[in-house]
């Protein structure tokens, strides 16, 4: 029922910084709890961060806590990923999904060089 679509990925060098935005429409977007997930090639798709659909709650994957912080707006129809201090180890394709994760967005690239 919601149709997704990821943006804000591109190439960076380590220790820099990316904002992502995934927009998603829909009647029910805002009554949903989103968030972001990641794959690298030969990788399984694996959690990020998520955030309620108030933003009275958010979580993080411990490889990325410190360092990611996700928001939502919901008058925008929007989440975000700020991502400061990327590694190497964050290059992957980002996707957001809304709970339970059944539906994805078409992913957008992240390429953190060494």
């Amino acid at each position: 029922q919601v149709q997704l679509e990821e943006s804000g990925g591109g190439l960076v060098q380590a220790g820099g910084s990316l904002r992502l935005s995934c927009t998603g429409s829909g009647r029910t977007f805002s009554a949903y709890t989103l968030g972001w997930f990641r794959q690298a090639p030969g990788k399984e798709r694996t959690f990020v961060a998520a955030i309620t659909w108030d933003s009275s709650s958010t979580a993080y994957a411990d490889s990325v806590k410190g360092r990611f912080t996700i928001s939502r707006d919901n008058a925008k129809n929007t989440v975000y990923l700020q991502m400061n201090s990327l590694k190497p180890e964050d290059t992957a394709v980002y996707y957001c999904s809304y709970f339970p994760w059944n539906y994805w967005g078409q992913g957008t690239q992240v390429t953190v060089s060494s």
